[in-house]
């Protein structure tokens, strides 16, 4: 029996892939091309090529957004695994000494809302380096640091007094937070939602409450930034907050409303004495991280 003759199916392209991959992440052309270098008309044809090739629409597009297909989901799960292979064969030869583990320490708020991203973009830069983190105080990450437990760790230390430690990678402003329109802070005693005890920021929140004589109580008290944020928008709490946690559900509330100035405080970077190459570029990647959030902040 004669096999009929059969064209070779078409191969991926990875730099396609990769624009394919940030437009589905960042749900903008415009945003994607950025993030690739390329012009958005040259990602818009990477896009329509990539289509004609597998012969399936991959977008819906719209004036404000652009989304996901059905097809396109499942093309971005095979287009994830292709990626992540392509830089583990490729690091294997030109950074072989690029391996192992990374012991990062990095207190709940920093791990929640800024690790994420930083971890998932150094992943495909160095796909053979895994990063464990532990997330606890930063006053018991310190210690952590001390017993060599930890190969780095973020904390937040107050601005003033100046502590000598670590290196300064990012500052920020607090601010008290309230739930937008809500009326918490006009509750006698104010509830309040903090941390556990030895947060520099619920240290800060209670001496200049008791200083300036406004009676609270700690209505909410929890070492989770998503538990304080859920106190905020629902209206039972203020919390202090770095002002780039403010989201739209939420106001800055200050000297209007009763309330007393707050600290600035630092994010600090911990590292041993002596750095092996994978903490090297770990400690390199986050420092690339805040220089962009303080450049932003600006």
């Amino acid at each position: 029996m004669t096999v009929p003759f059969r064209q070779p199916l078409p191969l991926l392209d990875n730099d396609v892939l990769r624009t394919f991959v940030a437009i589905a992440e960042t749900g903008n052309f415009s945003t994607a091309a950025e993030a690739v270098l390329r012009t958005p008309s040259a990602v818009s044809m990477q896009i329509k090529k990539l289509e004609e090739q597998l012969k399936a629409v991959l977008f819906l597009r719209d004036a404000r957004s652009v989304t996901l297909t059905q097809q396109g989901e499942t093309l971005l799960t095979y287009a994830r695994r292709m990626l992540a292979l392509s830089n583990e064969a490729v690091s294997r030869f030109v950074m072989p000494d690029m391996s192992g583990s990374v012991r990062l320490g990095a207190p709940d708020d920093i791990a929640e809302r800024l690790l994420p991203k930083v971890l998932r973009d150094f992943g495909a830069s160095f796909p053979g380096i895994m990063v464990d983190v532990t997330v606890d105080q930063s006053l018991l990450l310190r210690r952590r640091m001390e017993e060599q437990r930890l190969d780095l760790a973020l904390i937040n230390c107050a601005t003033k007094p100046f502590p000598t430690i670590g290196e300064v990678i990012h500052t920020e402003k607090l601010v008290w937070a309230g739930a937008k329109c809500g009326t918490a802070h006009l509750r006698d005693p104010i509830p309040v939602s903090v941390w556990e005890e030895g947060c520099v920021w619920r240290n800060d929140a209670l001496t200049q409450l008791d200083k300036h004589k406004r009676p609270y109580r700690i209505a909410y008290a929890s070492a989770h930034t998503m538990a304080q944020r859920a106190a905020i928008v629902s209206d039972l709490a203020i919390a202090p907050l770095p002002r780039s946690y403010v989201t739209d559900d939420m106001q800055i509330l200050g000297a209007k409303e009763g309330l007393p100035e707050l600290i600035s405080f630092d994010i600090r970077l911990l590292t041993g004495s002596q750095l092996s190459a994978p903490v090297q570029a770990v400690a390199d990647s986050i420092r690339d991280a805040f220089s962009t959030i303080s450049a932003a902040a600006a």
